[in-house]
């Protein structure tokens, strides 16, 4: 058996336990590989990820849209309350829109032409009514609030004090007459047209109706409303 040299053995030793080599092209052809996919993952996650945003803000936009189908944008921007500024202080009403939408139409058109700017308290009777317009057009209204003071043994009560209401009587626009009641009154329906509800101030009102008044309950030193201003929301 013929012997092999020592020098041999160790080159083919070398030869066998060596590690075998990568070549540039595959470590770079991994590396593409690599990088695609990255990019593809990237490109998916943010594909879906608008696509989520974008329904999102769609379904946003018809839930908003189906609200407002329901509201007509004429009504949003009726004013719902009135705040009576007076002489002896505010008085915040809420306006009957629904009830009484005619009325309510014409005391908002009043108001913003500064109708009742300066208008007087020209009856006060206590426990029953304070009454603002032209004293010199009282008429009929007259008639049923004084007949009324004295009409206390009626049975059933129809309305709450501090209501806001107007004379059913025929008038011009000058002719509008605001009445707040002090007390529940049985007969309201019959005589006036309510339109409103005091909901703040009923202080002042009572404080309206402990004033001094002559045989014919006409305040002895005048109320005013100052101004009136209308609102949405108080």
């Amino acid at each position: 058996m013929a012997r092999i040299k020592p020098q041999a053995l160790l080159q083919q030793s070398k030869k066998k336990k060596g590690p075998s080599r990568i070549s540039v092209t595959t470590v770079v052809s991994y590396c593409l590989i690599v990088a695609v996919m990255v990019f593809f993952l990237f490109s998916t996650y943010r594909y879906w990820s608008q696509r989520s945003r974008i329904q999102t803000e769609e379904d946003g936009l018809s839930s908003l849209k189906g609200d407002n189908a329901f509201v007509d944008p004429k009504k949003s921007d009726i004013p719902r309350y009135a705040i009576l500024k007076t002489s002896k202080g505010l008085i915040t009403v809420e306006l009957y829109k629904e009830g009484s939408p005619e009325v309510v139409d014409e005391f908002i058109d009043l108001c913003q032409k500064g109708h009742f700017k300066g208008m007087l308290f020209h009856r006060v009777i206590k426990n029953f009514v304070i009454q603002g317009g032209d004293s010199e057009r009282a008429g009929a209204t007259e008639d049923w609030t004084l007949r009324g003071k004295h009409n206390s043994h009626l049975e059933s009560l129809k309305h709450e004090a501090f209501m806001l209401g107007t004379s059913k009587a025929k008038h011009d626009k000058e002719g509008f007459e605001l009445f707040i009641t002090t007390a529940p009154i049985p007969d309201l329906n019959e005589k006036v047209i309510v339109f409103g509800r005091v909901i703040k101030g009923e202080d002042v009102v009572q404080e309206i109706e402990e004033v001094d008044t002559d045989e014919h309950y006409r305040p002895k030193s005048p109320i005013r409303i100052i101004s009136v201003s209308l609102k949405q929301k108080v």
